[in-house]
Formats: structure tokens, sequence, C-alpha cells
């Protein structure tokens, strides 16, 4: 049960090493990580009495 949990924990830092590079070198190879921009405005009705 020990070796699993120790590959599992082996493999979970693999993911994140991999996601942390991804994160870095993606935009070199076409990865765009920018959200759209867009203005978006809305009417707000504000009561006073």
């Amino acid at each position: 049960m020990g070796i699993i949990l120790k590959w599992l924990l082996y493999l979970l830092a693999l993911c994140v090493v991999l996601l942390v590079v991804y994160a870095y070198v993606g935009p070199f190879f076409g990865a765009d990580f920018t959200p759209p921009q867009t203005e978006v405005r809305e009417p707000v009705d504000l009561e006073v009495d």
C-alpha cells in the first residue's frame, strides 16, 4: 500500500511540474492564455427617494 501512495505522490509532483512548464513554454508554441478583451456595459437603475 505504501508503494502505491509513494508512486501516486511522484505522479502528482510530476504533473505539477509539467503544468508549470506548460504555462511558461506554451506561448512559444502557439497556446494563447489571454482572456478575450470585451467591454461590458449594463444599465443600473438606482431608486432614490
